[in-house]
C-alpha cells in the first residue's frame, strides 16, 4: 500500500509518497498519485521534517529509507547523484563518465528528469559543462535557488569552521 501526503513549503507544495517502509517519491505540486492513500504516516512526517530542515539550510544530508525504481542505467545515475556533496555540482558529462558511459550525457539528463525523489536524490546538483543550470523537474528557477542555498550554507559553514 502506498501512502501520500501533500505539504506546503517555502519552495512550494510538495508531495511525499511511501510504500510502508521507504520513501518512493518526492515531487513539487499537489497531485496525489491515484494508487496512493492520502494519509500522513510517521515516515511521511519524518521526510517532510527533513525537507523543511533542508530548505531552511539546517540539513545537509537526508537520513531516510528510500526505494528507487527505474532502469539499471537510471539507478546507476541516481546512485552517482547521491555521491555529489552538498554545495557542489557535477556536469552531465562527469556523471556519464562516473556511470561508465562517457558519451551518455543526454541519457544522464533524461535519467535526472525521471528522478522520483527530488531533493534527497540531488539531481539539482547536475549542471551543463559550462556550469549553466538547465532542466529541472520543478523548474530551473527552483534549481537555481537550491544551488544558491547550498552554496551560501556551505560557504557560511566553511568560513565559520576555520581552525
Amino acid at each position: 500500500m502506498n501512502y501520500a501526503f501533500s505539504y506546503s513549503t517555502c519552495a512550494g507544495d510538495v508531495v511525499i509518497v511511501e510504500d510502508g517502509s521507504s520513501v518512493t517519491s518526492i515531487f513539487f505540486g499537489n497531485d496525489i498519485p491515484p494508487d496512493a492513500v492520502y494519509s500522513e504516516t510517521p515516515l511521511l512526517k519524518k521526510a517532510f521534517n527533513q525537507v523543511q530542515e533542508y530548505l531552511r539550510g539546517d540539513r545537509r544530508e537526508f537520513s531516510l529509507p528510500i526505494k528507487l525504481e527505474g532502469t539499471d542505467f537510471q539507478k546507476a545515475v541516481w546512485d552517482a547523484l547521491l555521491s555529489i556533496p552538498y554545495g557542489e555540482t557535477k556536469s552531465y558529462s562527469e556523471i556519464a563518465s562516473a556511470v561508465g558511459n562517457p558519451r551518455s550525457q543526454r541519457a544522464v539528463g533524461s535519467a535526472c528528469s525521471k528522478n522520483p525523489i527530488l531533493l534527497v536524490v540531488p539531481c539539482h546538483r547536475v549542471v551543463s559543462s559550462s556550469g549553466a543550470t538547465s532542466g529541472y523537474a520543478a523548474g530551473v528557477a527552483l534549481k537555481e535557488k537550491l544551488l544558491e542555498l547550498e552554496k551560501r550554507i556551505s560557504q557560511s559553514f566553511d568560513s565559520s569552521h576555520i581552525v
